[in-house]
């Protein structure tokens, strides 16, 4: 015999943060630990990197088609990818930029609290900035120097547009046009 729940309350009437978008963070969160756990960081990151990457061709069409243009400016590129994060809850914004890099900022992880030690979920952000950037202006160098997700109250993110000195000496991603 099951135990009887209380008479005046209903499971549907609880104040839960359980919802679709909690669910796929979840889901995504989860997935990111069982690949590290099982395969360790790099590969986790490297499945993960690819993951980005086909999002990035998806979203790199769907915004030049919207901006009726084949190919972005570097300015367009560095509006889009503040304009994506903040879709998806993110709180990016431009520090700097010029003809060779440009440096992000963000206040707020699109994973929420989910990204906590999930360093390789970043992996994600890394491609679609560097397939967006590398699509459009030939060349880009990711470079992740602080992230929310290894313990850093918001993230720095570096694009680097040539491969400068500078860049060389990044420890990050390259991403080349396809």
């Amino acid at each position: 015999m099951e135990p009887e729940s209380p008479r005046n309350s209903s499971v549907a009437e609880l104040s839960l943060p359980v919802d679709r978008d909690f669910y796929l963070r979840s889901v995504i969160r989860e997935l990111a630990g069982t690949l590290h756990d099982t395969l360790g960081f790099e590969e986790a990151s490297g499945l993960l990197s690819l993951v980005g990457q086909r999002l990035a061709d998806e979203i790199n069409t769907t915004y030049r088609q919207a901006l009726a243009c084949p190919c972005l400016s570097r300015a367009q590129v560095a509006d889009v990818l503040v304009d994506i994060e903040r879709r998806i809850d993110g709180a990016f914004h431009i520090i700097e930029q010029d003809d060779e890099k440009m440096v992000f900022g963000n206040r707020a992880c699109p994973f929420g609290a989910m990204a906590v030690d999930r360093p390789a979920l970043c992996m994600l952000t890394s491609s679609v900035f560097g397939v967006l950037g590398a699509e459009n202006l030939g060349y880009s160098k990711v470079v992740l120097e602080a992230t929310i997700a290894q313990g850093a109250e918001g993230c720095r993110v570096v694009v680097f547009l040539r491969p400068t000195a500078e860049a060389e000496a990044a420890n990050g991603r390259e991403f080349f046009r396809g």
